[in-house]
């Protein structure tokens, strides 16, 4: 594994502007990913990276050693695509070890190589199967073995889960996270799922536009974005305005934030943050109740605005279309700085 650098990297196709001028480094062992819209510029960086695209300035070092001048072959990165990519001619066995027979590895340590990254991700018994014969997530899988067998110093994934069920795609991303820890092998990810991002990250960044809107761990970047892109991209969120009485920052509904800074405009309040309480004088009235089994999402109307509120848990009494009630905050929301995306 290496450490990853990219220095002043930018890319254009035609007049578009994909990557803007940026910076990105990740560290021995790290697990990175990229998070944001289609077309912000995130499966760009990774083709860059990986030797697919050129950037038109900048440098890529992995593990110190510059490799933007360099062919794919010459990187030593591993490559896994949403599409897996896989040979359909070919055996199981016979597509993990591909990038093997094309670096001329000697057909014994091959053969051994080849069984170790099938063990990894539990395909032994399927060595000598095509790949129209396995499941998607087994498909996935081998891609996954073919990317690791090489012993690359960095792995890029591009959004390999997305063309699985939700069920499967759970399961495959805690193998992959338990995976990753295990062999402690530098990865860069991309995708546009939030809950992906979450689940799997050591650090999060944020993408708009072909460039780094923010960055962090993702309990920070959820709890605490500094953004409003960030916090309504990394799930469902009330991005709330505050209301300035005699020195005193309010909330709609008229809850007081004695410690809000006092250049704060916006707060970022998630929905399982507010708690409800049956209130026929309540600020707040409820006009849509949908039941989801672990939760209860409501829509809250207010004098000015509507509000989504989550409440958890087997105990949860239902409140009726209706229904007036008062509204109180569980944790201080966070502020959003001003004139930022």
């Amino acid at each position: 594994m290496a450490e990853l650098s990219l220095t002043s990297i930018r890319k254009t196709f035609g007049d578009a502007t994909a990557v803007e001028t940026l910076d990105l480094s990740i560290a021995n062992g790290e697990f990175l990913t990229l998070l944001g819209p289609s077309g912000c510029g995130k499966t760009t960086i990774l083709r860059m990276i990986a030797g697919i695209a050129m950037p038109d300035a900048g440098e890529i070092r992995i593990g110190g050693r510059r490799v933007d001048g360099l062919p794919p072959e010459g990187r030593n990165v591993g490559l896994v695509f949403q599409s897996y990519a896989l040979f359909p001619h070919m055996t199981v066995a016979a597509n993990v070890g591909f990038g093997l027979k094309m670096r001329k590895v000697p057909r014994r340590e091959a053969e051994d190589r080849i069984a170790a990254a099938l063990d990894l991700v539990d395909l032994g018994r399927f060595a000598a199967r095509y790949p129209r014969e396995l499941s998607g997530g087994q498909q996935q899988r081998v891609a996954l073995a073919r990317a690791l067998v090489t012993e690359p110093d960095l792995l890029l994934l591009d959004e390999p889960l997305s063309n699985l069920d939700a069920k499967l795609r759970d399961q495959l991303r805690e193998d992959l996270r338990r995976l990753q820890e295990r062999l402690r092998v530098t990865t860069l990810y991309v995708t546009h799922d939030q809950s992906e991002a979450m689940a799997l990250s050591d650090r999060i960044l944020v993408m708009r536009a072909g460039r780094i809107v923010e960055e962090g761990a993702p309990e920070a970047l959820y709890r605490r974005p500094r953004t409003r892109f960030a916090a309504e991209f990394l799930g469902q969120t009330n991005v709330v305005r505050l209301i300035r009485r005699d020195g005193m920052a309010m909330l709609p509904w008229g809850e007081a934030m004695p410690d809000a800074q006092s250049d704060s405009a916006y707060v970022s309040i998630r929905p399982e943050d507010i708690a409800l309480r049956p209130d026929p004088h309540g600020p707040g009235r409820i006009t849509a109740c949908t039941f989801l089994g672990p939760t209860v999402e409501y829509r809250v109307e207010l004098a000015e605005r509507s509000l989504r509120v989550r409440q958890t848990g087997s105990g949860t009494v239902l409140l009726t279309e209706g229904t007036g009630v008062a509204l109180s905050l569980l944790v201080t929301p966070h502020p959003l700085a001003e004139g930022m995306a």
